[in-house]
């Protein structure tokens, strides 16, 4: 067990525990222990244990021991703990590992040789949609529907967890998966053979960061990374820069931990912490609750940061009791953490960090955030203005391009079911309805005026009959309490059940066009809320249970009802949609709304029972009472002492033992699922959610012939902020698109589609959905949405997967030109297995995002960086050019620069610099090997001669 580089294998006071000590390190390198970032000892203590002499040196350990605030440029061979997955992004891995095994078995070798080393748990959460909500029977029928669409990838999974020892596999219906890591898989102290040592992870989805809320350090990764860090290899990352984030004063009673995240969202985004270490501290950082902490570290990936990490004290010490871990675990831990001189929050100036960044936590705001970025927070008090100025605001600008006598267009349904334009109504005033069967508009009859069951609080009341529905520019269409961001935090989820308990108690409803919807993170969740009493509240405004796991902020919101969706389009409709999420990204939530605004569940409901974003709550009532008397948001919104006495009352430990000592017979519909058997999966070529992916065709054991990098045509020139959902969409996808007819032409009816995240198992449709969401912009067609592009040199306009097969006929490789933050968004391994396969051997933009940075290079694409103020727009690239890459013909190493000539159609040419962003020398062999999957394979192969 005692590496024989340094002696400091330590036994626990008063236990039977070993541990590898950092204080005695600390004294062996003569260095200041106290002064290192806390995320950075966890690291140092994970490379100290793990010292071999061969994946991880001596002087890895010695590097890192004497980080300081300046970057160094050296890697750290990370090795962590364990792997945690979902099913969108778990399915693909597991289909790259049983593909390995065909590879392996075609070598002669044993095919169980492909087995993880580090344990794997893997929580399917991502495949249920919103197809039915404001019902009663929501959930049992989401989850059915559930079921049948995605019985495949189903027995899938089952195979994989039979087939590989150290995969465990957490069944639908029980919650998300990081709400699930936080309250029951992370143990922040892990012990195997009575060693003690950090519990560290790293997963398949950004939002991995959450866990950073409980002091455990984990982030997001591609899936082809994740498959390297299964199979033992490190994971390397340059010696971060860590910074310091200090947190003073205290949250004013009605702000929420949901504003608070969006203002950092704000602010660290505008301090370009991009690929950076976020570690907060300070006597505001300790005034958070555990579940505050974990929304802030869940958003890592909106501020751009590789983590967003809170160190550990009694805090998290609570939390663990909290959520039902035993007293001997909770001792353990801390007992650990103070030997290893970890346990508490640092104050000022206690820890060195690159640089501090100062948040009052008295200045923070109730806000919101959008309607297309998560960073772009507004005050809530400024939503009403800044909607009706983006609303006229050029598209060029980020605006819809309106003009002000659209504001006037009102539609409502008419006698005949239809929607019908009205009367014009300006937007921004009072908020009306039509009354049933008329033709006129009232300005007396309110959107928000008595509950749909009223019943819950007056037993002898008789719901009046139905009426007509309108809809206007800036109509909320979905209000969805959803994702893992706050449905994890019992203060927002109660706020927003005592918001709608006053509400009903007032007599408000919300608008029937709206489409509600709740989706917890976990089942604890509607324990309390039902403990509390405040569950009925919520059904009576539509915010039924629909399902646990990621809905509407994955773009998994379902259909809206088929006339309002018509009427939409038909009057190219500005509609809304609120939502307790972390995305907000064009086409994400739903194809035909195109305004996506983040807020706490509170404010959902608040939303909701306004009906549009055009209210200023400080001036216009949400509706009206019993009596006609205005109800204003002041009037419903709970104190947070309110909140805490509630949760107070409604939580317990119990509720956490109970439901995760019986986690796998919480779902009997999981039982049922044939199960498949076999070290090697039997594929089935008429499956259309499970392929055998074609990375593994051409395999040799001798290093492949450097990519062709000459002659290369442009697939697409793309402007800044183009996200993964833009190069590889999830949610939903049409009969007329790409992915849409290769179902068709296998027989697969458009109402059994599905959606692109739940076929991520099929290479077939990932390839066609990449770069097709609805609203990218490809500039060589003058900024048409959609994804086409001109194929070269016709010039000849057609969708960019036909066009990408009529180059790989040409053999011409491909080339994408793009600007800032290109690739930001979820760790989505897709959006650079896509780019792959449809022949793009290089994407050059202003700058990358680091996980899609990092999953281009793990599939052979090259990323570079333009020099300086250099842009496509500057170089006047029209997309008619030709490209040759020089400089890389002989050696290539990190960081180093290249020159792109080009070639125009005029016969002129110019060259210009590059950076070649591979970033590290394993990335380098990632490269020259085509990818990660081809050298952990060539790896395995040698191991096992």
């Amino acid at each position: 067990m005692q590496n024989s580089f340094f002696n400091t294998l330590t036994s626990l006071d008063g236990t039977e525990y070993k541990y590898y000590s950092l204080p005695k390190l600390a004294k062996q390198l003569g260095i200041d222990l106290s002064r290192l970032p806390i995320c950075i000892r966890i690291m140092l203590e994970s490379i100290l244990r793990n010292c071999d002499g061969k994946r991880i040196r001596k002087e890895d350990v010695e590097h890192l021991a004497h980080w300081n605030k300046e970057p160094l440029e050296y890697d750290i061979p990370f090795i962590v703990a364990r792997v945690l997955l979902q099913d969108f992004t778990g399915v693909p891995l597991l289909v790259d590992l049983a593909a390995m095994r065909d590879a392996m078995a075609k070598q002669g070798l044993d095919p169980k040789k492909i087995e993880p080393i580090v344990p794997v748990e893997l929580v399917i959460d991502h495949s249920v949609q919103v197809d039915r909500s404001g019902t009663p029977d929501a959930f049992l029928f989401n989850l059915e529907i559930e079921f049948q669409r995605n019985r495949e990838r189903y027995e899938f999974l089952n195979w994989g967890e039979q087939a590989f020892k150290t995969v465990k596999i957490i069944p639908p219906g029980i919650g998300i998966v990081h709400q699930i890591n936080l309250e029951h898989l992370a143990s922040l102290v892990t012990e195997k053979d009575k060693l003690l040592y950090f519990d560290t992870v790293v997963g398949t989805d950004s939002h991995t960061t959450m866990v950073n809320g409980l002091g455990v350090l984990g982030w997001g990764v591609g899936g082809i990374e994740a498959e390297a860090a299964m199979l033992g290899q490190p994971y390397f990352l340059q010696a971060p820069e860590v910074i310091g984030v200090y947190l003073s004063g205290k949250l004013l009673d009605r702000v929420t931990a949901t504003d608070l995240t969006l203002r950092i969202t704000e602010l660290l985004r505008s301090e370009k912490v991009v690929g950076k270490f976020i570690e907060f501290f300070g006597e505001g950082a300790a005034t958070l609750t555990l579940a505050d902490r974990a929304t802030i570290g869940n958003m890592a990936p909106e501020y751009g940061a590789t983590i967003g990490f809170f160190p550990t004290d009694d805090q998290t010490m609570s939390y663990l009791q909290m959520t039902g871990r035993t007293k001997e675990e909770i001792e353990r831990v801390k007992q650990y953490l103070q030997a290893q001189e970890m346990y508490g929050m640092p104050l000022s100036n206690q820890i060195d960090y690159t640089r501090v960044i100062q948040l009052d936590l008295f200045s923070i705001k109730p806000c919101v955030a959008g309607p297309k970025r998560p960073q772009d927070r507004i005050d809530l008090e400024q939503v009403k203005k800044r909607f009706n100025h983006l609303f006229l605001a050029p598209i060029s600008k980020g605006g819809y391009g309106k003009k002000e006598e659209d504001k006037k267009t009102c539609i409502a349904t008419h006698s005949d079911g239809n929607f019908h334009l009205h009367e014009p109504h300006i937007m921004g005033g009072t908020p009306c309805l039509v009354k049933e069967n008329t033709t006129t508009w009232s300005e007396t009859e309110m959107v928000t005026n008595r509950p749909l069951n009223y019943s819950v609080i007056n037993p002898g009341y008789t719901q009046h009959s139905s009426r007509d529905i309108h809809l206007k520019h800036g109509s909320v269409v979905i209000a969805a309490i959803t994702s893992c961001t706050n449905t994890s935090n019992p203060s927002v989820m109660i706020g927003a059940g005592l918001i709608a308990k006053k509400a009903v108690e007032k007599g408000l409803q919300v608008n029937r066009s709206i489409k509600t919807s709740l989706a917890p993170g976990s089942r604890v969740v509607t324990d309390y809320l039902q403990k509390a009493g405040l569950q009925k509240y919520l059904d009576v405004l539509g915010f039924n249970l629909v399902a646990y796991g990621c809905t509407t902020c994955i773009g998994n919101s379902g259909p809206l009802d088929e006339k309002i969706e018509n009427a939409i389009k038909q009057y190219d409709l500005i509609v809304a949609s609120v939502l307790s999420g972390n995305r907000n990204f064009e086409a994400r939530i739903h194809g035909s709304v195109k305004a996506n605004f983040l807020m706490s569940p509170p404010l959902v409901v608040a939303y909701a029972l306004a009906g549009n974003m055009d209210i200023d709550f400080e001036k216009d009532p949400l509706g009206y009472d019993l009596v006609g008397n205005p109800v204003f948001l002041v009037d419903i919104w709970p104190s947070a002492k309110e909140i805490k006495e509630t949760i107070f009352q409604a939580m317990q430990p119990e509720m956490f033992k109970k439901r995760y000592e019986h986690i796998l017979e919480e779902n009997p519909l999981w039982k049922k699922i044939e199960k498949k058997t076999g070290s090697q999966y039997a594929w089935d070529k008429k499956s259309t959610y499970i392929q055998c992916p074609p990375f593994f065709e051409h395999f040799s054991k001798k290093l492949p012939i450097r990519p062709k990098l000459t002659g290369m045509r442009p697939l697409a020139l793309f402007g800044d902020s183009i996200t993964t959902d833009h190069i590889s969409p999830a949610g939903a996808f049409r009969a007329n698109s790409a992915a849409g007819k290769y179902l068709i032409e296998h027989g697969v009816n458009e109402t059994d589609f599905n959606s692109y995240g739940s076929r991520r198992g099929n290479h077939h449709i990932m390839m066609r959905g990449t770069f097709a969401n609805l609203r990218i912009r490809n500039q060589m067609l003058k900024g048409k949405e959609g994804g086409f592009t001109k194929l070269m040199p016709e010039g000849k306009e057609m969708q960019i997967f036909e066009a990408c097969q009529k180059y790989a006929e040409r053999k011409v490789p491909l080339i994408v030109f793009a600007g800032s933050d290109y690739g930001m968004g979820s760790s989505r391994d897709w959006a650079a297995k896509g780019t792959a396969l449809l022949g793009v051997r290089a994407v050059v933009a202003r700058s990358f995002e680091r996980i899609h940075r990092s999953n281009l290079v793990g599939m052979g694409v090259l990323p570079l960086q333009f020099q300086e103020n250099a842009s496509w727009e500057s170089l006047q690239i029209n997309g008619t050019e030709t490209f040759d890459l020089m400089g890389l013909e002989k050696e290539c190493k990190p960081h180093q620069k290249v020159i792109l000539k080009i070639y125009r159609e005029d016969g002129s040419t110019q060259e210009t610099s590059l950076l070649v962003r591979i970033d590290s020398v394993v990335e380098v062999d990632y490269y020259l090997q085509r990818g990660i999957l081809p050298y952990v394979l060539r790896a395995c192969l040698k191991s096992s001669h």
